[in-house]
């Protein structure tokens, strides 16, 4: 027999990784484009203007007989949203480390997301009821299938090569959230040489995020594997099965001290992707054009950060270079203070600086996260993970407000999210990961 041929089974495994891997990463590709176009640039606006042609005479809107602000709307449906995904999470979490079958149910959260998001074309007119419910489904079911995709990792990359993998997913759900922006903003720019109005365009931009995300999502779902688990206990329904898991960590001190860490600082870097347009049109005076940009050069050079950053941390670790990510996230909210009016070129000087850092910081707490996971518990614990990243977030943005009514300054504001990161800072460095590491169970690689 010719020896040269025959692959050992340490080449299978790491040829059959690799190829998960790859189709994780896809799973990215296929979500962020809802992120990004979506949340952060079209919906907001749009459905805001849906709730204004709805509303009454004094400017409300009146769903299920309860008065709302028009402007308010589009706010309120997300945090509606915050709660459901809360609500179902930790049963979904619990019910997919029981049964081992997290496939189906990431399938089940994905196609959910994207229908609901191929489904705003239909939203116009006085159609503000239907555009909240479809923000609830989408925003929801996006929660629920990244909280089941970040489960994965431990399971698709051995600790060595958890910041790489993890870091290179972020890189491509930037690149995909800047590809089709750019092609929204043609056809959003220029929508009267294509023959469409401007609220058609919007609408055809909102559902091709929900197409792209359900075509790619595809590739995830056929390269992924279920892995069969111990049976457990059945799940508990909602705020019960979450109560349950934090007890769980609770046997786990250091993985909830890190938890808290990521809870503090994470809040400030969601806090600044939010409110940084608000600075620049109202502080910095800044067109919308500009701010649009400003939000496609940010995803650009977030695929080169979340590179970079996992480059570092293979030499220095992920811990170091997670704590080297907020101080740089503190001079520039630090510089951002000192922006003149009126300049966009500082503006997108200010971009670039949260674009390096952003991916990064993002993808090593991912990687650092499923470090500190008990083995087998691991849609569980990042369905805790995911809550702190989508449903705790509201701790920054309040700051945010109470400071720019006690000052009247969005400079003050924008400044007083510094908290954020030095006392995430503190908190991590405080963490000893590599005991952390240890009292889950988990190996403890030689750099971390």
């Amino acid at each position: 027999m010719d020896t040269d041929t025959v692959r050992s089974p340490a080449a299978d495994d790491s040829a059959g990784r690799r190829r998960e891997q790859r189709g994780w990463y896809f799973y990215d590709w296929a979500c962020s484009v809802y992120s990004t176009s979506v949340l952060t640039v079209f919906l907001g606006p749009y459905l805001t203007s849906v709730a204004e042609a709805a509303a009454d005479a004094d400017g409300f809107v009146h769903p299920l007989g309860v008065p709302v602000r028009a402007g308010s709307f589009f706010a309120y449906a997300v945090s509606l949203s915050v709660v459901v995904a809360v609500l179902v999470m930790p049963l979904v979490g619990a019910a997919a480390d029981r049964t081992g079958r997290k496939k189906p149910l990431l399938a089940a959260a994905a196609y959910t997301g994207a229908a609901a998001t191929a489904g705003m074309f239909f939203l116009d007119g006085d159609r503000y009821l239907l555009g909240g419910l479809l923000l609830v489904a989408a925003n929801a079911a996006q929660s629920v299938a990244m909280m089941l995709y970040n489960s994965y990792l431990p399971q698709i990359a051995p600790p060595e090569e958890r910041d790489a993998v993890s870091s290179r997913g972020w890189a491509f759900g930037y690149a995909a959230g800047a590809l089709v922006l750019v092609a929204n903003l043609v056809l959003y720019t220029g929508h009267e040489s294509f023959g469409v109005s401007e609220g058609m365009a919007v609408r055809i931009c909102l559902a091709s995020a929900g197409l792209w995300w359900g075509a790619f999502a595809l590739i995830p779902l056929r390269r992924l594997r279920d892995r069969r688990t111990p049976a457990r206990e059945a799940a508990l329904p909602g705020f019960r099965q979450l109560a349950a898991t934090v007890r769980d960590m609770r046997r786990h001190p250091l993985t909830l001290a890190f938890l808290l860490a990521y809870l503090v600082y994470n809040d400030g870097i969601q806090t600044v992707i939010s409110q940084a347009s608000v600075y620049g049109s109202k502080e910095l005076r800044l067109g919308q054009s500009t701010l649009i940009v400003a939000v496609l050069l940010v995803q650009v050079l977030a695929v080169a950060g979340a590179l970079l950053l996992g480059r570092l941390a293979r030499r220095y670790g992920a811990k170091r270079t997670i704590l080297g990510s907020l101080v740089a996230w503190t001079l520039t909210l630090a510089a951002g203070y000192f922006l003149p009016a009126g300049a966009p070129g500082w503006f997108f000087v200010l971009a670039a600086g949260i674009g390096l850092v952003l991916g990064g910081s993002q993808a090593l707490s991912r990687s650092l996260f499923s470090q500190l996971v008990p083995p087998g518990k691991e849609a569980e614990y990042f369905s805790a993970y995911e809550i702190s990243d989508r449903g705790l977030s509201w701790l920054g943005p309040l700051l945010f407000g109470l400071t720019y009514q006690l000052t009247g300054s969005y400079r003050d504001a924008i400044v007083s999210l510094v908290g954020f990161f030095v006392l995430g800072f503190v908190l991590l460095a405080r963490v000893p990961v590599r005991r952390a590491i240890a009292d889950a169970g988990n190996p403890v690689p030689q750099r971390i």
